[in-house]
């Protein structure tokens, strides 16, 4: 099979278009087809090893994965010993961040339980958009934000790959909803069902006397100070993804600030599984969540797709095209 594999940790030009075996699956994995893949951030931390942390869970020297890719969506083959979730024919879509990775080749094998079966209504590439943003939205908002009806919730970075599917999820709870984001993507902020949208070129959130139950930080920085300020009584500030800074204040002084008052001081560390991917199925499905795709590469542009999600600009999603639907 074709896939594009990488030796050494590095920038997208390490990455080469090689014909590797066909994985086979073991115990508890299916075999996929792969249809489309989509990148995200930890794609490009992993190939760069960036932060250093990577190579402690990726392997010291050298990735211990030659075919990186989180996201992917298409049609299982076949299947290994024990599994019950699924049967060849099924069309799937799932993440293998921090497993195995392998999504960007024709073929990869997975554990069932980081699956789920496709939504109806989204083709493939629109599918293979949704697994790691998606869950990382949901699980910030519902696991960690509490989100509930009538919640006012703001949406710092809701440009991006997390932050498209957060403004929708946040809306499907019934919360009302504030995108950050720069002047080029008010618009799309709005479509997505923002009931407020703060061009933050313009405006400073933090500076502007307004409180939120609940802040979603996936891009951009402001002290963890500042966060807290514009929480309201029991608001909770969940972190996400954004500038080094703004990981690292959470990570450190996260816990402390959450000590005293009523304010806490939380971050994800996103975890793929079915569960919640079949709760986005039902999502989707419904007709109130849709993934944002911006730009789509052929597998043989994995690299220019990693360069460009690195700009920072991407606007939704970036999906690898690995086959055509029908073939």
């Amino acid at each position: 099979m074709k896939a594009v594999v990488t030796d050494s940790y590095g920038s997208p030009a390490v990455l080469k278009l090689e014909d590797v075996p066909t994985p086979v699956p073991k115990a508890k994995e299916v075999l996929i087809k792969v249809h489309a893949a989509s990148l995200n951030a930890a794609d490009w931390h992993v190939l760069r090893a960036d932060p250093f942390l990577v190579r402690l869970m990726f392997g010291f020297f050298k990735p211990k994965f030659r075919i990186l890719g989180a996201d992917m969506a298409g049609t299982v083959q076949a299947v290994g010993p024990g599994v019950t979730q699924f049967k060849p024919g099924d069309k799937v879509y799932g993440d293998q961040a921090f497993h195995t990775m392998g999504a960007f080749a024709e073929y990869a094998c997975g554990h069932e339980d980081l699956f789920a079966h496709k939504p109806t209504n989204l083709s493939f590439e629109q599918a293979a958009a949704v697994p790691l943003a998606g869950v990382t939205a949901l699980q910030g908002l519902r696991n960690l934000g509490r989100i509930e009806t009538g919640k006012k919730v703001l949406i710092n970075g809701s440009s991006g790959g997390v932050g498209t599917f957060a403004v929708q999820i946040a809306k499907a709870y019934g919360a009302e909803v504030t995108a950050v984001c720069s002047t080029r993507n008010v618009d799309q902020a709005r479509t997505l069902g923002a009931d407020y949208v703060i061009d933050y070129t313009q405006q400073n959130f933090t500076q502007n006397g307004k409180q939120y139950d609940l802040i979603l930080a996936a891009n951009g920085y402001h002290p963890i100070s500042k966060y807290k300020q514009s929480l309201s009584a029991g608001g909770i500030y969940v972190m996400i993804g954004g500038a080094y800074a703004q990981m690292w204040e959470a990570i450190s002084r996260g816990p402390w600030l959450s000590m005293f008052g009523d304010r806490k001081i939380t971050r994800l560390d996103a975890k793929g599984n079915g569960d919640d991917l079949r709760t986005l199925k039902d999502l989707i499905e419904a007709g109130k969540v849709t993934p944002v795709i911006e730009k789509m590469f052929s597998l043989e542009q994995v690299a220019d797709g990693l360069r460009y999600l690195e700009e920072g600009h991407a606007q939704g999603k970036i999906v690898i095209q690995v086959a055509k639907e029908n073939a």
